[in-house]
């Protein structure tokens, strides 16, 4: 999980054991080490790390990438020995998470005690199919902390995805500690109350906080790169800016947030992008996110401005006149792409929601264009959550690649009914009809999970576990190899897993 891209069975099979060696050298010393951390937790005895002689091969082998990219690895298992070959270490790193997934589910629990595992005799060549495989957390509308994040982590690797995209800013909560502006954690992370369920008055009658330090973020960084997951953090503008308002009320268009919203949806107020000031003050946090954060691609959300607010702002229409521009829509993309070029200068890509485009989605429609006339910066990334295929072809004959996470297939706050394990599998981040000479701009895939009616990281668990699995295989497995089927029933093994480390997930598979 997921199926690999090529699969020969063998006839004989491979007895390892506690004195079974890990053959590796001074370039695989780290896949080395993580690979004799599997084997204690089974056997619980380090077993021992050797130059030559059988066992466990791990090799680099850079001549693989012509063949199998910077990700894909080679396993081969015959009765003297297992071969895992790679060009790269992380290609040596998925060619372990495949091994693992032929050890029993309980291997790495302290509870298994058997002194031998039978591996079967097979041939893996492996190599995922986008290169973008990522799992989104919003912690901005119910915090989970870094134990949560650590297991999300965890799991992502084993299943081979990727990218860990962090929502920590929105309305409801600033979740990362920026130190030359304290009050957005110091005010921006506390909410007296919350919204008890859509369009309700009701509330819980609880605070609800929490945010990340600096140290934290750099720990769970590190804990990402050891395995091999990209950390892309997206911290919203010009809108979903309420709690940095409250925190700092000059931020903002109205003159009138003074707390962190309780309720959830599209709300009125923005970062005023007429004044200087404001982006001076993004710069800054934008600033402290590029020195945290190995990544060179940040996400700036962009979705859900307000442009009625933005039409009644003398301030706002005055900047739009200063700039010779027609709409505020022409203002977004123009703001956007000052914020692109700011990174640009350093060193870094701007991510952002497909109303970066200038295209206001509605729950009415499918997106609107209010005649705008500014372009975007092809640089920009576009990540695609609602509207035709109209808007992916607007997107990327203009030049941009996309990341396609379309809502009716990727959101997992969504109920299972809505979208049902089967109907997770069968998304392809290709839509149909886009034309072959665009579909290397589709970087993969992202699936999404909002957290704004999901307080709890058991709820959490049991919207994400399995469908998780699902986009894995999405992102991962040639399209002509995934088999529905099949994947039930690896899938059940996997469950095993999942339940022996406490996850809860969803029983039933439809």
């Amino acid at each position: 999980m997921p199926q690999p891209m090529e699969v020969t069975l063998g006839n004989e099979s491979f007895t390892l054991t506690p004195k079974t060696a890990i053959i590796s050298h001074k370039s695989t010393a780290n896949s080395a080490q993580f690979l004799s951390s599997i084997l204690e937790k089974g056997f619980h005895t380090k077993p021992k790390l050797k130059q030559k002689g059988q066992g466990i091969e791990l090799i680099l082998n850079p001549d693989l990438e012509t063949e199998l990219g910077k990700e894909g690895y080679r396993l081969k298992s015959v009765a003297t020995n297992i071969l895992i070959e790679a060009a790269t270490d992380t290609g040596l790193f998925y060619g372990i998470q495949s091994f693992r997934q032929l050890l029993p589910s309980d291997f790495e629990t302290k509870a298994y005690s058997n002194k031998t595992v039978e591996i079967r005799g097979v041939e893996l060549k492996d190599k995922p199919r986008f290169p973008w495989r990522a799992f989104m957390l919003d912690e901005s509308r119910h915090f989970k902390g870094v134990d949560a994040v650590k297991d999300l982590l965890d799991q992502m690797a084993l299943i081979k995805m990727n990218v860990f995209h962090w929502h920590l800013t929105d309305d409801q909560g600033w979740r990362i500690e920026i130190k030359k502006y304290p009050k957005l954690t110091e005010v921006g992370s506390h909410r007296s109350d919350t919204q008890s369920s859509r369009n309700s008055p009701e509330r819980i009658g609880a605070p609800h906080e929490g945010f990340y330090t600096q140290a934290q973020i750099k720990e769970i960084i590190q804990y990402a790169q050891e395995r091999h997951i990209q950390i892309i953090p997206e911290i919203e503008m010009p809108g979903h800016a309420t709690a940095a308002i409250a925190s700092y009320p000059w931020l903002g268009v109205l003159g009138t947030t003074k707390e962190v919203s309780v309720t959830f949806g599209k709300l009125d107020d923005s970062f005023n992008i007429a004044d200087d000031k404001v982006y001076e003050f993004l710069k800054d946090v934008l600033t402290e996110v590029f020195e945290l954060f190995p990544s060179k691609i940040v996400h700036i959300g962009g979705d859900e401005v307000r442009f009625e607010t933005w039409e009644n702002s003398k301030e706002i229409q005055n900047k739009i006149k200063k700039e010779g521009l027609k709409s505020p829509a022409d203002l977004q993309i123009f703001f956007t792409n000052q914020i692109s070029n700011f990174m640009e200068s350093h060193g870094h890509r701007m991510m952002g929601w497909n109303e970066i485009l200038g295209d206001q989605v509605h729950e009415w429609d499918e997106g609107s264009n209010m005649n705008v006339t500014e372009k975007l910066s092809e640089t920009a990334i576009i990540h695609f959550w609602k509207g035709s295929l109209d808007l992916i072809n607007k997107a990327v004959t203009n030049g941009h690649d996309v990341v396609n996470s379309l809502h009716s297939m990727t959101y997992l706050d969504y109920d299972y009914k809505s979208i049902p394990l089967s109907k997770s599998y069968s998304f392809d981040p290709i839509p149909e009809g886009l034309e072959d000479e665009y579909h290397d701009k589709i970087l993969g895939l992202g699936c999404q999970m909002w957290s704004e009616w999901i307080p709890e990281v058991k709820q959490m668990e049991n919207q994400v576990y399995p469908r998780i699995a699902a986009y894995a295989e999405v992102g991962w497995t040639m399209k002509a190899n995934k088999n529905y089927e099949n994947f039930i029933q690896a899938l059940i093994k996997l469950e095993k897993r999942w339940e022996l480390s406490g996850i809860s997930y969803h029983e039933g598979f439809d």
